[in-house]
């Protein structure tokens, strides 16, 4: 029998942040070696970073990546190590992978399926490498073989499956198993999706089990670039099982696993498998030889017995607060900003940023331990000695309550309540003053006075945008960074003040859509993150029906009551805008789904959706950047584009009014019905 170790790393890594990214993959190695692997495994593009955008196009970024890599490869002695980096071939730019075997550059491969749907745009900088050719690429002084390639090290067989390469039909390992490949690995930049922690097990345990091979898959970890969020959750499998898992959502730079591969018992599990036909020309092109001596170990009990495995998967509730904490901390430090401010106006926008926050606070502490996690962040020097996570908020955070005459004592009493319920610095503003002099101010130049049947929209929208310079004026005296509070929901139908509540440096739940937000906050407060807990305060917020509270409060306004239903918003969002069906479908799918709502109301709502759709594509392209969370993201920088100016559905809205019609209730009004903007 022979038994040999492998590891996988989670790199934290910062795009062209070369010293950085460098020291995060010595430490790797250096940790992989102490667990007396043989073989690691680093993520994709880990030296440049996978979020260099457009800098991808930069020759200097080429050069200096197979700089670092030169440096880096010094340090892999006595070990076979992957590096991901851009590569420049003829003129071709290449997402490669490149082995480096007891400190010698041996290959390079290059992906074959780039990724470029959603947040992806690869094919904007990289082109596919051909399935089954080979070439060569000089590197400093030697010639290097590249391409679609099986490395031989010591007679152990490695190829490569980079990140969407094990997604498509025609992943590479169908032709790497007929090469005799005993290892794979797998270089990947996986952000972070809802439930896609188990897709990726899938992959990796069953291209264990069908191509007979053990596995090797590397993840990136934290927010790299500012958008995507990357959960590490790296893994080793073999014969069908997990052999080792890593944790997900760490705060840690760097993590590394490892597991013991049974080499002899893999191969014979190929051999018995009745649908195995290996290629049998051993002089291929495709084939690479090097020197190099695996350190054969000897086999644990725990390694001859089939293994247990977690897969590190959590509820939907306690992914998002998870994915949020760790995003939030590593913009935190990334754009070396000292805390946060949140205008907390007792709604649950806010409060749930505010509680972000503070969650991200305690499962970092709660992690690193309060010296560490202070040490990570750039406001780390006011924090030495606390040990509360309640302490330490109070540190990071500012709540601003800015009060108007439309304000209630409810929303008030709950901005106040949670604020000191996670320990956040409160702090109360009127800015009533300023609302009635710009009104004064605008009704002497008007020659008259604005009324409420006359000027909503302009009296609500003052309210808001007054509150802005206040906050704005904190975080630049604290240099801290201020969250705009706005919600998916809102952004599709422009339900939002410009330059007023959408203010803000960062926008961390801009996608997620206000049904889901208001029972993920039930959720904070009856039972919490693991590790972490409720925020009971939370029942102050909860009970409240949302509301913008621009209005005088003897008009009772709610957020549905200017809008519709959330839970029928974003059913009717899902259906026009990710799955792109026409206001007619949409009307007919919101009729089945919704069956107790009169016809007529359900024609205006979903009129009202697209024609508000139509009008706000300018607001979305203004909105600050937001966490990518699922492919149900609004974003037009990353994920859903759409023209600013367009027709605005007016064909279609005819055929929709026309349809109402058909159903026996009375008709839609008019085009210029419901046109809403704030």
């Amino acid at each position: 029998m022979k038994f040999f170790k492998v590891a996988a790393a989670e790199l934290n890594q910062t795009p062209m942040d070369w010293e950085g990214n460098l020291r995060h993959i010595r430490k790797a190695i250096e940790m992989a070696r102490a667990e007396d692997a043989s073989v690691l495994c680093l993520p994709e593009l880990c030296i440049t970073g996978y979020g260099c955008e457009d800098a991808f196009l930069s020759k200097s970024v080429a050069d200096t990546a197979l700089d670092v890599l030169l440096e880096a490869a010094r340090s892999t002695q006595s070990m076979v190590v992957s590096f991901g980096l851009p590569l420049l071939h003829r003129n071709t730019l290449f997402n490669a992978a490149c082995l480096v075997v007891d400190g010698k550059i041996e290959a390079f491969v290059a992906k074959r399926h780039l990724a470029g749907q959603g947040i992806h745009y690869e094919p904007r900088w990289f082109r596919p490498w051909p399935e089954g050719v080979r070439a060569e690429v000089e590197v400093g002084k030697k010639v290097v073989p590249m391409g679609d390639l099986v490395i031989d090290c010591g007679g152990i067989r490695i190829g490569f499956e980079i990140c969407e390469d094990a997604w498509a039909a025609d992943r590479p390992a169908t032709d790497l198993a007929t090469y005799g490949v005993d290892l794979i690995l797998n270089p990947s930049a996986s952000h972070f999706a809802f439930g896609k922690a188990e897709t990726r097990r899938r992959l990796v345990v069953e291209g264990t089990r069908a191509f007979g091979v053990s596995y090797v898959y590397s993840n990136l970890l934290g927010n790299e670039a500012g958008r995507a969020i990357y959960d590490g959750g790296s893994m080793i499998a073999s014969r069908g099982t997990i052999l080792a898992s890593g944790s997900r959502f760490s705060f840690e730079d760097v993590k590394v696993i490892s597991a013991t591969i049974d080499l002899d018992a893999t191969r014979m599990d190929r051999a018995r498998n009745s649908a195995y036909k290996p290629e049998l020309d051993s002089h291929s092109k495709l084939i690479v030889n090097t020197q190099f001596e695996p350190t054969w170990v000897q086999p644990q009990k725990e390694d001859l017995v089939e293994p247990s495995w977690e897969t590190g998967n959590f509820l939907k509730e306690e992914e998002f607060v998870r994915a949020e904490a760790l995003g939030l901390f590593d913009y935190l430090r990334k754009s070396h900003s000292r805390g946060f401010v949140v205008s907390l106006s007792g709604g649950a926008d806010s409060a749930a940023c505010a509680c972000l926050v503070s969650t991200m606070v305690g499962l970092g502490v709660g992690e690193l331990g309060a010296d560490e996690f202070a040490k990570k962040i750039p406001a780390g020097d006011r924090l030495q000695g606390l040990t509360d996570p309640r302490e330490i908020a109070g540190h990071l955070l500012t709540c601003v309550y800015q009060a108007t005459a439309n304000s209630s004592d409810t929303t008030r009493t709950a901005a106040k309540t949670v604020a000191h319920g996670i320990g956040a610095r409160f702090v109360e503003l009127d800015v009533e003053p300023l609302v009635k002099k710009y009104v004064d101010m605008i009704s002497a130049i008007e020659h008259r006075e604005l009324t409420w049947s006359e000027d909503d929209l302009s009296l609500q929208n003052i309210q808001a945008r007054v509150r802005a310079p206040g906050v704005w004026m904190l975080a630049n005296l604290h240099g801290a960074l201020l969250l705009s509070t706005s919600n998916r929901s809102e952004a599709a139908v422009g339900y939002a003040t410009m330059d007023g509540d959408t203010c803000g440096g960062l926008s961390p739940i801009a996608g997620i859509d206000k049904a889901y937000l208001r029972k993920w906050l039930v959720w904070m407060e009856t039972t919490g993150p693991q590790g972490v807990g409720p925020i009971p305060q939370l029942n102050l917020v909860n009970a409240q029906q949302p509301t913008a509270e621009l209005r005088p409060q003897e008009q009772g306004q709610t957020d549905e009551d200017d809008l519709m239903p959330y839970e029928l918003l974003d059913a009717i969002e899902r259906a026009a805008i990710r799955d792109k069906r026409s206001p007619v479908e949409v009307f007919e799918l919101m009729r089945l789904n919704f069956p107790s709502l009169p016809m007529d109301r359900l024609g205006t709502w979903v009129e009202r959706f697209f024609r508000l759709w139509a009008a706000n594509q300018w607001k979305r392209e203004r909105y600050a950047p937001s966490f990518h969370l699922d492919d149900e993201n609004l974003d037009p920088k990353t994920w859903c584009r759409f023209p600013i100016l367009s027709g605005g559905f007016a064909r279609e809205l005819v055929e929709l009014r026309k349809r109402v019609g058909a159903t026996g209730r009375s008709p839609l009004r008019g085009p210029n019905h419901d046109h809403w903007v704030r």
